[in-house]
């Protein structure tokens, strides 16, 4: 068999965020032709949607890297296409189209839920919908959410930090309860994101929170005055409170579920208590059987993602499956697509970023994760026969994408789109502009 050159490569990537676009920078630095497909108009995926608004600065640097790497011209940008998911086209269109190997680095799309009675209830919510929301994506900018005066937060990440901060800064309702099956010292967001919401921080009932727990904090190990202090170091540099919404914790509650108001809202969410064991350097919460009601007419989950179980590949504990013992590992991980159902690999197609672990690190995580997903991709495109000729493959496969894919966003519609947006951000004298809806979108790139 000839050994194939990626220069006479033509490869598939799925989905637009840092894990795809650096993947897809990753593969035409070697050389290899990309089709970088996205669900959305825009790239950047949670970099674009994902990170609080008034971020400016990190947002510009992102969108900066993004530019470059769309740059390229060795990489072709097909947005406003879903690939699979009830799409228009599959995986397997795009392999029977000539495109010779596919990395998934379409993110954790799915929302992760406990499967407790009563999230049905309207007021219930999952944290990406709402973040998505305040972001601006479309379906999600214009959708209706039915956020009331107390809101339950399940989870105690950055995610339900950013949640804290809408409700109480941006929605200024009046009390915000973070809900955590563990204790104060399990708490898993960054002390910095703090800032925003120290100043609505409840401290009296901080303090009884602290005296709850503290008995059992120290059969563990625990210094709970020591944390407490981590808690109230961010007050001194906190912005200034703009709402008197009151914020606090509720520590050892596993939500089991959601009551009924009697009009289809929620009238509280019930929790049971927990106590903490020791758990090879770590601990793990177990029920008591005794529960109890936290008020809340609103209930968010912030507790993390899962890939898209309709896309078209495998999905085990919220992952899409890969290959145990891959060919082509990188600094031991697996990085290929597994069908387990027939017991085998699926040998063209890759896995990066949040496709392959859901949930796991930030923006740098993702670049790095897709980095090394192109460089297994790369390893694979090795053991091909070549192309005889991809440019030519490339020209038949994009003619007949964009002749059943009419409204297809290219590079040079996403240029069109930027400066329309700049021009709208300076006539209304804003920091930033983004049209909300795709029709807008579309249409100041003359393709409604």
């Amino acid at each position: 068999m000839a050994i194939n050159s990626p220069l006479s490569s033509l490869v598939a990537v799925i989905g637009a965020g840092p894990a795809g676009l650096f993947a897809a920078r990753r593969l035409a630095e070697h050389g290899v032709r990309v089709a970088l497909f996205n669900r959305d108009i825009k790239a950047g995926g949670l970099a674009e949607y994902g990170i609080y608004p008034d971020k400016l600065k990190m947002k510009e640097g992102l969108r900066k890297q993004f530019n470059q790497i769309l740059a390229d011209p060795l990489i072709e940008y097909y947005g406003n296409v879903t690939i699979c998911s009830c799409g228009a086209a599959t995986i397997f269109d795009l392999l029977a189209g000539g495109v010779q190997a596919i990395l998934v680095a379409t993110g954790a799309q799915g929302t992760k839920w406990l499967g407790l009675p009563g999230e049905n209830l309207r007021g219930v919510y999952h944290a990406k919908d709402l973040v998505y929301h305040y972001n601006q994506l479309p379906p999600f900018s214009t959708q209706t959410f039915h956020i009331g005066r107390r809101a339950a937060l399940v989870g105690v990440g950055n995610v339900m930090m950013d949640m804290a901060r809408w409700l109480i800064r941006e929605r200024k309702i009046d009390e915000v309860i973070a809900v955590a099956r563990r204790g104060p010292a399990e708490v898993k967001f960054s002390r910095d994101e703090m800032k925003f919401t120290a100043r609505n921080l409840d401290l009296n009932a901080l303090d009884a929170e602290f005296q709850r727990v503290e008995p059992l904090m120290r059969t563990l190990g625990q210094d709970a005055a020591a944390i407490r202090q981590t808690f109230v170091s961010v007050l001194p540099k906190a912005l200034e409170a703009v709402s008197s919404t009151r914020f606090r914790f509720e520590f050892l509650a596993s939500p089991v579920r959601i009551l009924d108001d009697g009009s289809g809202g929620v009238a509280a969410l019930e929790v049971e208590d927990t106590t903490l064991l020791a758990a090879g350097g770590d601990t793990k919460a177990r029920g008591l059987g005794t529960f109890r009601r936290i008020e809340a007419d609103t209930v968010i989950f912030c507790i993390g993602d899962c890939v898209d179980k309709d896309f078209c590949l495998p999905v085990r504990n919220n992952e899409f499956v890969k290959v145990p013992n891959p060919r082509f590992p990188i600094n031991g991980q697996s990085y290929e697509a597994f069908d387990p159902e027939n017991d085998r690999p699926l040998e063209n197609i890759f896995l990066a970023g949040w496709a392959r672990q859901a949930s796991y690190g930030l923006v740098g995580m993702a670049r790095k994760d897709g980095e090394s997903g192109a460089e297994a991709l790369l390893q694979y495109l090795h053991t091909l026969p070549p192309l005889p000729d991809p440019a030519q493959t490339l020209a038949e496969f994009r003619a007949e994408f964009r002749r059943s894919h009419p409204q297809i966003v290219t590079k040079e519609h996403l240029a069109l789109l930027e400066a329309a947006e700049q021009a709208e951000m300076q006539r209304r004298g804003l920091p930033a502009f983004k049209f909300d809806t795709n029709e807008a979108m579309l249409t100041v790139m003359g393709l409604a």
